[in-house]
């Protein structure tokens, strides 16, 4: 049985050194070959080689990934309160030379009463699955998530068949910028 980690608390950062305080790799450094991960890897350290990293704002590496990746076609799955900024985001990937698919949470018109049994007020409901659902029968090469509720994204990434990223985190407090809260002082409840 293995004991909890804590890599925040360790002194020695033997992993970015010489000798790490585990070495697990055996178990799993072979599938980094593998064709279906080795693309994913060469993509992803392009973005960071050669002093890059920090130079980039996370749509100029989306946009420079899925160019690496040799995808054209696109999903994003956004929340309605955010369609103004997937119309832009929409004109940025259209730009780029991608074919859009924006599918808004009230897709299907899935009302809250049909979703959650315990609601009663038949009011219009976020939709994770039936974003899901039209994006793998759109045939999307790779999905992006913007502005998502907890739970709802969740839900999308559980039932998405393609590969994805989170473009933008809901924080309505911290205008969709969640690590500000770790900088506040105000009390998280339940904490």
């Amino acid at each position: 049985m293995m004991v909890g980690m804590d890599c925040t608390k360790c002194v020695s950062k033997g992993c970015r050194t010489s000798v790490p305080c585990q070495d697990n790799k055996s178990e799993y450094l072979d599938l980094y070959q593998d064709d279906a991960i080795r693309p994913v890897t060469t993509a992803a350290s392009s973005l960071v080689d050669n002093g890059r990293a920090g130079n980039l704002s996370r749509l100029q590496e989306i946009i420079e990934y899925m160019h690496g990746m040799g995808y054209r076609k696109v999903g994003v799955a956004y929340c309605y309160g955010m369609e103004k900024d997937a119309s832009l985001l929409r004109q940025q990937l259209s730009a780029a030379g991608f074919v859009a698919h924006m599918v808004s949470c009230t897709v299907d018109r899935v009302l809250e009463t049909e979703v959650d049994l315990t609601k009663s007020k038949p009011v219009v409901s976020c939709n994770p699955l039936g974003q899901a659902a039209q994006l793998n029968r759109l045939g999307v090469e790779f999905t992006l998530l913007m502005g998502l509720c907890l739970g709802h994204d969740i839900l999308l990434q559980k039932n998405l068949a393609m590969d994805f990223t989170t473009f933008v985190v809901k924080d309505r407090v911290f205008q969709h910028n969640p690590i500000q809260a770790l900088y506040e002082t105000r009390e998280i409840s339940g904490v």
